[in-house]
């Protein structure tokens, strides 16, 4: 069936040879996010372009992204995990990935950044290497955990003064 057949048919659905199934890339939008130290979950929706059930959603598929929540049960979103929304919308949206495939790049980026850090930790000019670095720091958990353990005595207590005065003049039930 030819192009113009199809149009003929559907006039209200434009046919392409394109699959369905091949990754749409759009051009990401530039969002600023606002210098706040706390987003709603209204807020992150507008930002994302997206609803709010979209980033509940997404909670559950995305195990990084878990805002806090207030005493009421509000959804608060710190600025990471904004930036983190907008790379899922990115990614899901823009760029045509499905969930797993989001989630799969997404764990390939925490892995490699966890690496360079980890690069830049061992690369340090003035750390102790190896074995030397991990007795010291057991010798600081010994210690801290010596002073956290450690019961002052009653010698480093001072006697509490006690008020007798209200004893004598109230009757005692027990006695």
């Amino acid at each position: 069936m030819s192009y113009t057949a199809c149009k003929d048919l559907f006039p209200e659905q434009i046919v392409t040879s394109m699959p369905r199934h091949a990754a749409i890339h759009r051009a990401p939008q530039d969002t600023t996010i606002p210098d706040k130290l706390y987003f709603r979950i209204g807020e992150v929706a507008k930002l994302c372009n997206v609803e709010t059930y979209v980033l509940r959603f997404w909670e559950t598929e995305f195990p990084q992204m878990r805002p806090n929540k207030s005493g009421t049960g509000q959804r608060l979103y710190r600025k990471r995990d904004v930036e983190y929304a907008l790379h899922v919308k990115t990614l899901l949206h823009d760029q045509g990935y499905t969930i797993a495939g989001a989630r799969q790049l997404m764990a390939q980026e925490a892995s490699r950044a966890r690496g360079s850090q980890l690069a830049l930790i061992e690369k340090e000019p003035n750390a102790p290497v190896g074995e030397a670095k991990l007795q010291k720091l057991r010798g600081e958990l010994k210690d801290l955990l010596g002073m956290l353990s450690t019961d002052p005595g009653r010698a480093d207590r001072k006697p509490r003064a006690v008020d007798r005065s209200e004893s004598q003049h109230s009757p005692n039930l027990f006695e």
